[in-house]
């Protein structure tokens, strides 16, 4: 046998082990689904609803178009209920465009862009 074949059959060996013991991993250890749900803000009750979606670990995609054209005082104050919350529990939110909110659980991170410094050339007239 060459030195290439015993090479070859020690890392099929090693990797017959690694697929074992990858097999052999409880079901219970496997992560639940996370899911992304798009959801429409009517009314300021709808928040509980967004409340329990980001408890059970899902990220919402929030559409306040409808309870804006009822009511901007009413979306302000659904914004503000779910910003403390996300604060509290350690989620995140941002606003996706003019209608659109995101909100997500705590082990999800939304990406910012982080804001240039202006230029030394641009400052200095």
């Amino acid at each position: 046998m060459s030195k290439l074949e015993k090479i070859i059959g020690k890392i099929v060996k090693q990797d017959r082990g690694l697929v074992e013991e990858v097999s052999e991993t409880p079901p219970a250890a496997i992560q639940p689904s996370v899911y992304v749900k798009a959801l429409m803000l009517r009314d300021i009750a709808d928040v509980d609803a967004v409340k329990t979606e980001v408890k059970d670990g899902n990220v919402v995609i929030l559409r306040i178009t409808p309870l804006a054209k009822r009511s901007t005082a009413d979306v302000k104050r659904a914004i503000d209920e779910l910003c403390k919350y996300v604060e509290t529990i350690g989620g995140d939110i941002a606003r996706l465009g003019e209608e659109r909110i995101v909100v997500t659980p705590v082990s999800i991170r939304i990406w910012r862009k982080k804001p240039q410094p202006p230029s030394p050339e641009a400052t200095s007239i």
